[in-house]
């Protein structure tokens, strides 16, 4: 099972592509959701990412969640301003800060 917007390089790096907005999000987060982490550290790196709306911050939430669940930490890299504004505004940049890697 793949998604062309997933790709995992090794055990604990993912790179995330395009846009993570409410077009993309639906299809990406039933491939996430099913993901089982084999490292108990995985870095999410964002920077081919050029779009990301609320939708998109909601499914890297859930996919931290999701991954704290099977006792995996997500480190978030290369984090567009965008993102990080969206934290801002949505009240939730303490809870991310942990999972943002400078």
């Amino acid at each position: 099972m793949s998604h062309p917007q997933w790709k995992q390089d090794s055990d604990n790096k993912v790179k995330l592509t395009g846009s993570l907005d409410r077009e993309s999000v639906p299809s990406l987060w039933q491939f996430a959701k099913a993901w089982t982490p084999s490292s108990n550290r995985v870095e999410v790196e964002l920077n081919e990412v050029n779009r990301v709306d609320s939708a998109g911050m909601a499914m890297l939430i859930q996919l931290v969640k999701h991954a704290k669940k099977q006792n995996c930490h997500i480190m978030l890299s290369f984090v567009p301003e965008q993102l990080i504004t969206l934290f801002k505004l949505s009240n939730v940049q303490a809870l991310m800060a942990e999972h943002i890697q400078n």
